[in-house]
């Protein structure tokens, strides 16, 4: 099956920085990277004075411990020993909220995805994948007859060129992309350049998102798209269709530099080859919560050391 997002032609590349990204890549492992200064001094909540359970963790030590849980794949049980071990280690004198803990203060947990500041416009990326959710799998479904969970959610990103990931949603399966892909468009800070998906985005409503943010819009019609005649149409849609006609698809994605719509692919490849393919949470806020902070997780990989690569000449 020929794929619609990936070009027949490939451009091979050379890592020219592999010495300082070798560095950042076993920087990743530095438990210290993932328990913050801050996580630290900030770890328990003084007595509200309300009668009532109190919490004794706050929310920076919940998220740390959530993180350490993304980034080595541990349960949620042994993540309270992993980080148990950890202060004691450090000589912290503090304690490590118990598996119950995690999994009950995981599912409100408000999370700010560690973002990266770059100077100058956006060029923002988007698409979406999919991440199984717990459960039997659906071999032990299909023996069992039905039981066990088989499933899906859509994870939407949208990136930037270098791959930071600079807006995320977690919706169900049956979420339509383009639709999600609007609020991503909403939820990017600073001036958006240009937006760049592929066909599955090629609505009206995408196009007067993006331009409604002043930003070029780089996605290859459909087979079937049409230049609009009537009823809701956009100016910038009917120009790509014109040029892809005109043009011929092949050279329409090298003209207007559609193949950087990899980066979102590779974003999706990092994801899951780092935190991985499925979503352990097993509620909806959980799952939200979880996806939240695998996004931070990578961003700050990135800003450990990225890969500096340039085309080879063949």
């Amino acid at each position: 099956m020929k794929s619609r997002v990936h070009p027949t032609y490939k451009t091979h590349y050379q890592v020219r920085n592999w010495r300082v990204y070798e560095r950042a890549l076993v920087s990743r492992g530095d438990v210290t990277l993932w328990l913050s200064p801050d996580a630290r001094v900030a770890w328990g909540v003084p007595p509200s004075g309300r009668p009532g359970g109190q919490q004794r963790f706050s929310n920076l030590a919940i998220e740390a411990a959530l993180t350490l849980r993304l980034v080595f794949r541990l349960p949620l049980r042994q993540t309270g020993g992993f980080l148990r071990s950890i202060l004691t280690v450090m000589r912290a004198n503090l304690d490590a909220p118990d598996h119950t803990t995690l999994s009950r203060r995981g599912q409100v947990l408000n999370v700010a995805v560690h973002k990266i500041l770059a100077g100058g416009s956006l060029h923002l990326i988007v698409d979406s994948t999919g991440l199984s959710v717990v459960g039997e799998g659906e071999w032990a479904a299909a023996k069992h007859g039905g039981r066990g969970t088989r499933g899906w959610k859509k994870l939407h990103l949208g990136v930037d060129r270098s791959g930071v990931i600079v807006a995320h949603a977690l919706t169900e399966a049956t979420a339509d992309d383009a639709i999600v892909g609007i609020d991503l468009i909403g939820a990017a800070a600073g001036r958006v350049a240009s937006v760049t998906a592929d066909a599955a985005y090629d609505t009206v409503a995408f196009y007067e998102a993006a331009g409604a943010r002043h930003a070029r819009v780089v996605v290859p019609p459909t087979r079937t798209a049409k230049v609009s005649r009537r009823g809701p149409r956009s100016r910038a849609r009917d120009r790509t269709i014109s040029d892809v006609e005109a043009l011929g698809r092949r050279a329409w994605q090298k003209a207007s530099g559609y193949h950087r719509q990899a980066r979102v692919e590779n974003a999706f490849f990092r994801y899951k080859s780092i935190i991985g393919g499925g979503l352990r949470a097993r509620s909806g806020g959980g799952r939200k919560v979880e996806a939240s902070l695998a996004c931070g997780v990578l961003n700050r990989m990135i800003e450990l050391g990225r890969p500096e690569s340039s085309a080879i000449t063949r």
